[in-house]
């Protein structure tokens, strides 16, 4: 029987994945969380073997709980279902240990599949974003550059930006420039829609 924890923040779609999993022959729902905090504390408490985990938990993203995971409960394989199509995402998630990525358009049959796939040592991916990520190529931002631009989508202006990561003022803007400049945007704000559109931030 593969052990599963379900952790996702909108209650009906996490309702309705335990439903899913659980009428599956050879799986069964250990657990369910609605945030990343919860989603760590279950996995320790119960010992899955699978946590089919959303990207965008509150409180800890699923991604740094995928990597949480894998330094504290490393016989857990972690599957990741959003609805985010953005293949950053896809390798910010394998990079930090997630054996799978799942697109929320898959059928019940595609997440039962890749259920056991990953409980078996194997990876699942979404097929067209593997495709995709492999033709993105590597993302060109540093991390200090890619925290700047997501605390500037934020809405933070450079003084903020300064003192939240204890920098100067004028690193800051060379960081937005340099981050402009790699991605061919003209301006702040289009360099945060392609990082975002793409998952490096």
């Amino acid at each position: 029987m593969i052990k599963v924890l379900v952790a996702e923040d909108m209650h009906v779609v996490r309702a309705g994945l335990a439903e899913i999993l659980d009428g599956q022959l050879g799986i069964e729902v250990a657990g369910q969380a609605a945030d990343g905090p919860s989603a760590l504390e279950t996995a320790l408490r119960h010992g899955p073997d699978v946590a089919v985990l959303d990207i965008d938990l509150p409180g800890l993203d699923g991604i740094a709980v995928a990597g949480r995971l894998r330094e504290r409960l490393p016989a857990c394989r972690c599957l990741m279902l959003t609805a985010l199509d953005r293949p950053g995402l896809l390798r910010r998630a394998l990079d930090a240990g997630a054996a799978g990525y799942l697109l929320k358009t898959a059928t019940p049959g595609e997440l039962a599949s890749a259920v056991r796939t990953v409980a078996a040592g194997g990876r699942a991916v979404d097929p067209r974003l593997a495709e995709r990520s492999s033709e993105l190529g590597e993302n060109p931002l540093t991390a200090r550059e890619a925290e700047v631009l997501r605390l500037s989508a934020s809405g933070a202006g450079a003084r903020e930006i300064a003192a939240e990561l204890f920098l100067g003022v004028g690193t800051v803007r060379n960081r937005i420039s340099s981050a402009v400049g790699k991605l061919h945007a003209r301006t702040l704000v289009d360099a945060v829609r392609i990082a975002e559109r793409n998952g490096w931030i």
